[in-house]
């Protein structure tokens, strides 16, 4: 049964696991994303996850009398999703483990080092993941299924707000064209997400627009709101300071979904263990001890209008 990261700490009776969990949790879109797993309906469990996409809306109209209806039906067109594990492991000297913990516990703070690692992952492939590039070992991410599609928005002219002035001239630009986006999408986004330039120049606009933040204490970081839906950087790629939404040439794009199983969710094995992790074992013998976290997943995306993307926003 679909199962969210709170739901799943709820089941753990393992502190430790809750503190894993924890700690995936402080990513906000995470925290509200929730999975569907791959155990099939006669016993065990598969990495694909295969689900019929809406493509074309229904319609509805008036009738004469003794007249029928012009028939017309909804279309789907069917796609397979395979899941796909990530994550990274982490070597610590036994001696090293026991005696060197004045400072910092290593493998507790390997362990947490692992996890921001893998989240970051996650946020990066659900937006950049090709499942064409290299080995196949990465899951789509929202950028492939978006670019092209009826939900996508390039303003023929960059919308700049690249300095303190130019946010003054354009902010209503920009809020106009996010609101287009917006008429784009089948329901009100949950979220909208973008790169740490474009949410402090979305935080400028909604001080402009007079709209006030909302902080969202119980994530990891500040998390603002505009209308119903979260405001969120989705920060760095895992191991640098570049980007999860890339500005290129000073432009970027800000990305809107909606969560939910008829929308953008995420996929898993089994929903009860959305996370795993192994502790180096210090019992047996070897100096050099290896520990491990790791997810299995991927994202589906139900409707073609559940994801939208505004191009060609100029931060810098």
């Amino acid at each position: 049964m679909p199962i969210t990261l709170a739901q799943a700490q709820n089941l753990s009776q393992d502190k430790l696991t809750n503190s894993v969990i924890d700690e995936f949790r402080k990513s906000p879109f995470l925290d509200l994303l929730t999975f569907d797993n791959t155990v099939l309906p006669q016993g065990g469990v598969t990495l694909a996850y295969t689900y019929n996409r809406v493509t074309t809306l229904p319609t509805a109209a008036f009738r004469a009398i003794n007249a029928e209806y012009t028939p017309q039906e909804a279309a789907t067109t069917p796609y397979t999703v395979y899941l796909k594990p990530f994550g990274g492991s982490y070597q610590v000297d036994r001696v090293i483990a026991k005696y060197q913990k004045q400072v910092v516990d290593h493998v507790q703070f390997q362990n947490q080092q692992k996890i921001q690692a893998t989240i970051a992952l996650f946020h990066d492939a659900l937006l950049n993941g090709d499942s064409g590039v290299g080995a196949g070992t990465q899951f789509d991410g929202l950028d492939k299924a978006l670019t092209g599609s009826s939900t996508e928005l390039t303003p023929s002219a960059p919308i700049d707000l690249s300095t303190s002035g130019n946010i003054d001239t354009n902010w209503k630009e920009f809020l106009d064209q996010l609101g287009i986006v917006r008429s784009y999408m089948d329901k009100s986004p949950t979220l909208y997400m973008m790169n740490s330039i474009m949410y402090a120049k979305f935080q400028s606009v909604m001080k402009r627009a007079g709209i006030n933040l909302a902080s969202k204490e119980n994530y990891g970081d500040e998390v603002a709101q505009y209308g119903s839906a979260l405001v969120m950087s989705m920060g760095d790629k895992p191991g640098t300071a570049n980007p999860v939404v890339e500005t290129a040439a000073g432009i970027t794009s800000v990305y809107a979904v909606r969560l939910g199983l008829d929308g953008v969710h995420g996929l898993s094995p089994m929903g009860d263990k959305l996370v795993e992790y192994h502790l180096p074992d210090f019992s047996t013998s070897g100096a050099v001890k290896t520990g491990d976290v790791e997810m299995v997943a991927a994202i589906a995306i139900k409707a073609t209008r559940s994801a939208a993307v505004l191009r060609n926003v100029k931060v810098a």
